[in-house]
């Protein structure tokens, strides 16, 4: 008997009936990085495309998958990144691994904004700009798929975009540059203000 919500477990059948999703869950099974989840973009834009009957893979620009682990060296991603390449070779777009352990070293002088140092791979998911991207899934060893979505899936399904409430003034313009795309590719996405969210 499952104790996932109608909701939940609607979203997973949506993904998992994509078969690049399909494809890099698989490949996942058999990639040992350390805490590794497929995240993001992937997954809660092709329920857009699933809601709004788009073909498949539009508006997804990349696979994204993270990972933690505490080597914090530039060597050690690389050597993860190196054997994604080659082990996610199949997949139609570009697959970025990145690790979470390290995203505090380098985001504040690319973004221009200070970053939290994160203990998991879920503790970035929940630094996404928004709920709607909040989104992550990974195999477990009995066959099932674990699901992250720490702040539900109604904003997935309402198409509805608001700033993260768990982060505190997230990069607005790189906030207003995503929802704006987001807009054009998926017309029926509602976009919230930071004052009425």
């Amino acid at each position: 008997m499952s104790d996932r919500t109608q909701q939940e477990t609607e979203f997973l059948a949506i993904v998992t009936s994509d078969p690049d999703i399909a494809a890099m869950l698989a490949a996942m099974r058999t990639f040992d990085a350390p805490d590794l989840w497929l995240v993001s973009g992937l997954l809660f834009q092709t329920v857009w495309n699933t809601l709004e009957g788009r073909p498949r893979g539009h508006g997804i620009l990349d696979h994204d998958l993270f990972y933690f682990d505490p080597d914090t060296s530039e060597e050690a991603e690389d050597h993860w990144i190196k054997r994604a390449a080659t082990h996610f070779a199949f997949a139609r777009r570009e697959v970025q691994l990145r690790n979470q352990a390290r995203v505090h070293l380098w985001y504040p002088e690319k973004f221009g904004t200070p970053y939290p140092q994160l203990h998991s791979s879920c503790d970035g998911v929940r630094q996404f700009l928004m709920p709607a991207c909040m989104v992550a899934v990974r195999p477990q060893s009995d066959g099932r798929l674990e699901l992250f979505a720490p702040l539900g899936l109604d904003d997935v399904f309402d198409r509805l975009i608001r700033p993260n409430p768990l982060w505190q003034g997230p990069p607005r313009q790189r906030y207003l540059e995503k929802a704006a795309r987001y807009m054009r590719d998926w017309p029926s996405v509602r976009f919230a203000s930071e004052e009425a969210a």
